[in-house]
């Protein structure tokens, strides 16, 4: 198969885009992140973006 005829996502941290892979194969509608890095740090990204949001518009008001 060509690589320009797989299927394709952007992952959900970086915001990069992905190509499809043979190990995922399975899962492909569960992978949402493109790396390990980006999966480790998923959690926490979102976690510190949204607490540090708050902080700046509670601090703005």
């Amino acid at each position: 198969m060509k690589k320009g005829l797989l299927p394709s996502k952007v992952c959900v941290v970086c915001g990069r885009p992905f190509n499809w892979r043979k190990r995922w194969a399975r899962c492909w509608e569960e992978v949402k992140y493109c790396s390990q890095r980006c999966r480790r740090s998923g959690a926490r990204g979102v976690a510190m973006t949204s607490a540090n949001s708050a902080v700046a518009s509670s601090g703005t008001k």
